[in-house]
């Protein structure tokens, strides 16, 4: 009897003994998060004033008044400590969002370089300072193969968590599949074997690299970008996982017909992922990935109803039409258990 209590009363305060916090991820595709001031290095004009998409000052703040509503919402009662954007326009559509909108109270810092698209599309890490230390951080340029064309460039950041340990970051954007999927298929091999070298950079130094990548990839889980160049593995049934080996934690959903973070058509489709090293599923790491909470934040207020069949995101354009929602996408989230 004495035993049980004994057992009883380190159980009720072993949350006192070793302490955890928990951290939650973002990646989110905003589509188009532009402001209606002209840049000349871009080709802006569609979102300029006057321009074919009609946009105007109230449709940009309405824009980030809804993008803040999800990232709010999205945290329940801990908004994200890092959050991958995609399809920003530069630092000031980040910086407007983070202080001129509800989440000016929360403190984010913001990750930003200008990438060479010719649209000016880049993509953007927001980040809470209390929760991760910015160490460092750099832009990957892409080079694409037999054409000019230009794309976004990888975003790379490392940081200390309250841990202390130190997590690396790759924010992406891999380019689309304008002119078909095979057609355009190496394209995205090309970014897809970039971000690999990061990786594999980070792996000679430490084979325990606590890394995670997120972002729109343009393709899914099982395609040849993410499955064979990057190298990305389905988490494997019997647990067993290898520090330095990368596992796509959003495989899983892919394989659900009725969820995904973007629909084509009829059909739901993961383009955006959150890939991680094995590291950050180990038992003994003090930051470990809540696997079985990695999740699409569907809320019925970020759907609308299809032409079709079911629902699809509640988007702010559809074709040029403005449909005055909030994303093509929707946003997907994992937790991190810091020890």
């Amino acid at each position: 009897m004495r035993f049980i209590y004994v057992i009883f009363l380190f159980l009720t305060f072993s949350h006192c003994l070793f302490p955890q916090d928990k951290i939650k991820i973002m990646t989110y595709n905003v589509e188009n998060l532009f402001d209606n001031k002209d840049d000349s290095l871009y080709n802006d004009r569609e979102y300029l004033y006057g321009g074919s998409r009609g946009w105007t000052y109230e449709r940009y703040r309405q824009k980030l008044y809804n993008i803040s509503k999800v990232i709010v919402a999205s945290g329940e009662w801990e908004p994200p400590a890092l959050i991958g954007l995609c399809e920003i326009e530069n630092y000031n559509v980040l910086y407007e969002l983070t202080h001129k909108t509800g989440l000016k109270n929360l403190d984010y810092r913001i990750v930003h370089y200008e990438s060479p698209d010719a649209r000016g599309v880049d993509v953007g890490l927001l980040y809470l300072p209390d929760k991760f230390r910015l160490i460092n951080s750099r832009p990957i340029s892409v080079q694409l193969p037999n054409t000019v064309v230009t794309t976004r460039d990888i975003l790379y950041a490392s940081g200390k968590l309250t841990n202390g340990d130190t997590l690396h970051v790759f924010v992406n954007h891999f380019p689309s599949r304008l002119g078909g999927e095979l057609e355009s298929e190496e394209r995205r091999v090309a970014a897809a074997g970039r971000l690999r070298n990061a990786c594999d950079s980070l792996f000679a130094i430490s084979n325990a690299a606590k890394i995670v990548i997120v972002g729109d990839f343009n393709d899914m889980p099982d395609n040849h970008s993410i499955r064979i160049t990057l190298d990305a593995n389905p988490l494997p049934n019997d647990g067993k996982v290898t520090n330095n080996n990368l596992y796509n934690l959003t495989y899983k959903l892919h394989k659900q017909s009725n969820i995904g973070s973007y629909r084509h058509r009829d059909q739901w489709n993961m383009l955006d992922q959150i890939i991680v090293s094995g590291a950050l599923l180990s038992n003994e790491s003090k930051t470990t990935v809540l696997e079985d909470k990695v999740r699409v934040f569907a809320p019925d207020w970020l759907l609308e109803d299809d032409k079709i069949v079911g629902k699809r995101p509640f988007r702010t354009y559809i074709g040029m039409r403005y449909n005055n929602g909030y994303s093509d996408h929707l946003p997907v989230l994992v937790d991190l258990i810091l020890k």
